[in-house]
């Protein structure tokens, strides 16, 4: 079992930036991958981006790759999506999720196993 918390998000101006945490607790955090994910009202949930179990590789989504940065510190079991640049577009209740594969498909919601509450961050125009 797997539990995850997000923080940090919150209502910033287009340009302006904001950093996601996600806590999580149970199984050993450095034993598996972390995906971000998004979901805008009306819209389906989307890949934002993800990191594997060392943090050694990141993954992104096109729209937001250059202005997002995933990292992770096993030490604090902790995730983090550094968001700049923010657009408009970028609304949308975020959420992190952990990916127990031996082999993870990164992209894909099916393939996560274990998901947070979600953080909403609206950006302004």
């Amino acid at each position: 079992q797997v539990q995850l918390v997000e923080s940090g998000g919150g209502l910033v101006q287009a340009g302006g930036s904001l950093k996601l945490s996600c806590a999580a607790s149970g199984r050993t955090f450095s034993t598996y991958a972390m995906g971000w994910f998004r979901q805008a009202p009306g819209k389906e949930r989307e890949f934002v981006g993800a990191i594997n179990w060392s943090g050694a590789n990141t993954y992104y989504a096109d729209s937001v790759k250059g202005r997002f940065t995933i990292s992770r510190d096993n030490a604090k079991n902790t995730v983090y999506l550094q968001m700049n640049s923010l657009k408009p577009e970028d609304t949308a209740v975020y959420y992190c999720a952990a990916n127990l594969r031996f082999r993870p498909q990164y992209q894909f919601l099916d393939e996560y196993d274990y998901w947070g509450q979600g953080t909403q961050v609206t950006v302004s125009s």
